[in-house]
């Protein structure tokens, strides 16, 4: 869908650079997994329908990782505050000359559905619009001794949220203008003598600050998605003269193992697991192997689909569980490896995957070395 006016397309700044330090999260708080995707990518799933040009602001490399099969242009590094920031991002997009430019919080994972159209038809009479939510709580002024010092009447008081929609060239040319020191973008208009009109926000609009928003987020989520479960098992024999590619990562043996494609069970089995959770068939179903195209293939491209399966559904990973069946070679040295390497292929957090090994205490073609086996959980949370 194209959102293109005559006066040019709408632009949306996706502001990713921000620490989040009272999260105190390991990371930054955009790129946290929530249900199996990084908040950053539900929010700019959200922004994808209804913008044509999508520019992140931030960090280029956690950036392409949460935003992995997702269309938007190359990630601008941010600046030491938001207000810098909004700035760079914004004479990045100047050269594709946007009319229209929304800028979200890329820590606020969901907004309602109207909410842009709602913006939008507010920039026909305004030069600056916002989604707000009025405050219902009395308010105190409290001192620096913890105190209170005044009760602040609450009658016309808004909280205001993201996404933030303006007229391009104006929200420009102000930030060129600008004074440090705005706390928001409509500020900055504001204190140019510009009205910017309010739409209605949503409680669910919530932005991730603190510990107790990401509970609040996953129960927000979680009676929309049904947890679906997947299992997955595969066996392919050793044989000389082929590599062992074993999760997605080649592992030194004097045997591989062989097959139609480079045979690596471990994510043959992770593939059976994703597509059993989604009814959706096995790894044969999608990929024959009495077709030539998948002769000797590298099996990663089987994970990127089924990750692409899981996208198509509208459905998050939750977690996987791969277990390797093994007497040689040891798996423990590269576990962290193939754990890395499904993750990307999937574009989870690696903390949501699993890969270990186990024997059959020299019982069986897998104790006797002949072959290796594996065998795969998924968990996929799937709307409806």
């Amino acid at each position: 869908m194209t959102h293109t006016s005559s006066a040019g397309p709408v632009a949306a700044l996706l502001m990713a650079a921000g620490t989040g330090s009272r999260l105190g999260a390991a990371q930054p708080k955009q790129f946290l997994p929530l249900a199996g995707t990084p908040v950053l990518r539900h929010a700019a799933e959200r922004l994808l329908g209804a913008v044509d040009l999508l520019q992140p602001v931030g960090p280029a490399a956690p950036i392409a990782a949460a935003l992995a099969g997702l269309a938007h242009l190359k990630p601008v590094a941010g600046g030491d505050t938001r207000q810098a920031s909004v700035r760079l991002g914004l004479e990045a997009l100047a050269p594709r000359a946007p009319s229209v430019v929304l800028v979200h919080d890329g820590c606020r994972p969901f907004f309602p559905p109207g909410t842009v159209a709602a913006l939008l038809a507010a920039l026909d009479r305004h030069d600056g619009a916002v989604p707000a939510v009025p405050v219902a709580e009395t308010l105190k002024r409290v001192q620096a001794d913890g105190t209170i010092g005044a009760t602040v009447p609450r009658a016309g008081l808004y909280r205001a949220q993201t996404p933030q929609a303006f007229r391009f060239p104006l929200l420009l040319e102000l930030h060129r203008a600008a004074a440090e020191g705005a706390t928001d973008d409509a500020a900055i208009l504001e204190a140019a003598g510009h009205a910017v009109a309010v739409v209605p926000g949503s409680e669910d609009n919530i932005k991730l600050t603190y510990p107790e928003d990401m509970v609040r987020l996953e129960r927000l989520l979680a009676p929309a998605l049904t947890p679906r479960v997947g299992t997955g098992f595969d066996v392919h024999v050793l044989a000389p003269g082929r590599r062992l590619m074993l999760c997605g990562v080649e592992v030194a043996h004097d045997r591989g193992l062989a097959g139609h494609s480079d045979a690596d069970v471990g994510i043959h089995a992770l593939c059976d697991a994703i597509y059993g959770a989604l009814a959706e068939g096995d790894i044969g179903r999608h990929f024959p192997p009495t077709e030539d195209a998948w002769k000797d293939a590298d099996s990663a491209r089987f994970l990127r689909h089924a990750a692409s399966r899981i996208a198509a559904r509208g459905a998050r990973l939750a977690n996987a569980d791969v277990t390797l069946i093994c007497e040689r070679p040891k798996i423990a040295p590269h576990a962290p490896a193939m754990i890395a390497r499904l993750a990307g292929l999937l574009g989870v957090d690696a903390g949501l995957i699993s890969v270990k090994a186990t024997t059959t205490e020299r019982l069986g073609f897998t104790g006797r070395m002949e072959g290796i086996a594996a065998q795969a959980v998924a968990t996929v949370l799937l709307a409806g």
